[in-house]
């Protein structure tokens, strides 16, 4: 835990086209170097494949992606006389919103896709159907913080 001042923290605005604070975080997220327009168009486009392949709200199977992602609990390395052990934690909201986020980008990245817009909506698809490379994650998050469950008494 930081011991310097408390963040503060900005408002953001909902995205142009579906009026969606999850969306503008998510573009936020996506965006490298400051390209926002970019980051727009890939999330965007791969809107409107995921709405062309599953024949759905777009903005609906992203939200039920995104919380097939969201990890309920993690583990978080603590020091306790000398050794260091993986002590489950549960996550915050905020908290397990951003690991979603970052999942998702991070193993769309390192998809075979030809463009980023294919290969975030392929991993976006995936992940609505509960299945693909950030859904394993979560996965192993809480089989790790099952196996460590005897640590849980040295909980921050």
């Amino acid at each position: 835990m930081s011991r310097r001042r408390k963040i503060i923290e900005r408002d953001i605005f909902p995205d142009p086209k579906y009026s969606s604070l999850v969306v503008s975080k998510f573009i936020n997220t996506m965006m490298q170097r400051g390209k926002k327009s970019l980051a727009e168009h890939i999330v965007y486009g791969a809107l409107d494949i995921l709405e062309q392949k599953v024949k759905e709200d777009p903005l609906s199977i992203f939200l039920q992606a995104i919380d097939n992602v969201k990890p309920l609990i993690k583990v978080v390395s603590r020091r306790v006389g000398g050794a260091n052990y993986q002590v489950p934690t549960e996550v915050t909201p905020r908290n397990a919103q951003a690991l979603a986020f970052r999942w998702i980008i991070g193993y769309s990245r390192k998809r075979p896709e030809k463009t980023m817009t294919e290969r975030l909506a392929a991993e976006l698809i995936s992940a609505y159907r509960k299945e693909g490379a950030s859904i394993k994650k979560r996965e192993d998050t809480h089989k790790m913080a099952e196996a460590n469950k005897a640590f849980a008494h040295f909980r921050i």
